[in-house]
């Protein structure tokens, strides 16, 4: 079956939100849903609220009006978070010689899932090994998180939120402080989940990035300015504002 033709569930829905931070409008009436596979970019500019909406539908913080719903249930009442990866921003910004190992740093991942006492067993350290081998990490185990290049470390921290096998995952300016080509060998990780069945939800300022992965675009200023298809955004207004004149845009995925 053509799954791009195919009726796709509706798992994140979002309806007539609100937020604001001290009396400070971040967010208003904001409706859209996200279905099964989609591989979204939210975008926008700075204080646009993406990063806050990111926070809202993970239950990180709670909005003023309006409801959520993750997997068919209101956020208030979902428990099921092993369904949920979510790689905050600066998430690499860790200490060169703290002492933990690739190995460790994903199959932390696991814990939240385990009650008290928690320990890791032989099932939690063959997950970990899978997910890093998911995002080409398999080979550097046994090294230092530190000793890693920050594309290198990205790649680990994106093992660590997959390790439970999640429906959806949740990306925060995620190549912030990578290079160009890590970034795009990055991006090219990114897509090889989302074609394996992974939901990908993810905050850019790299409009490129909109040309070449992404299926659906969700533009926020405040307000929800545009949600649709990459082709619809592709020939859309809004686009023209957000790209720069000299700038192509590419009306298929790569």
């Amino acid at each position: 079956m053509d799954i791009t033709r195919e009726k796709r569930q509706i798992i994140v829905k979002v309806e007539h939100v609100n937020f604001s931070y001290r009396d400070q409008l971040v967010l208003r009436d904001i409706t859209f849903d996200i279905t099964d596979r989609d591989f979204l970019a939210i975008i926008g500019p700075n204080g646009s609220g993406k990063s806050t909406l990111i926070k809202l539908i993970l239950k990180l913080l709670s909005p003023d009006g309006g409801r959520i719903y993750i997997l068919g249930k209101l956020i208030q009442e979902f428990s099921d978070w092993g369904a949920i990866g979510y790689v905050p921003q600066k998430a690499t910004h860790i200490d060169p010689i703290f002492p933990i190992t690739v190995h460790e740093v994903v199959a932390l991942g696991r814990l939240p899932g385990k009650t008290f006492p928690r320990w890791l067993n032989k099932k939690d350290r063959d997950a970990a090994r899978q997910a890093a081998k998911l995002v080409g990490m398999d080979a550097y185990l046994s090294r230092r998180i530190g000793e890693l290049s920050g594309g290198q470390q990205q790649r680990v921290f994106i093992a660590r939120a997959i390790v439970n096998r999640p429906r959806i995952l949740f990306l925060d300016e995620p190549t912030t402080g990578i290079d160009a080509k890590a970034q795009d060998e990055f991006y090219e990780m990114l897509d090889t989940l989302n074609r394996q069945g992974i939901t990908i939800v993810l905050v850019t300022h790299d409009i490129g990035l909109v040309n070449k992965h992404v299926n659906k675009v969700a533009c926020l200023n405040q307000n929800l300015v545009f949600h649709g298809t990459h082709e619809e955004f592709c020939s859309s207004s809004k686009a023209k504002e957000l790209i720069p004149g000299g700038h192509h845009l590419i009306l298929h995925r790569h």
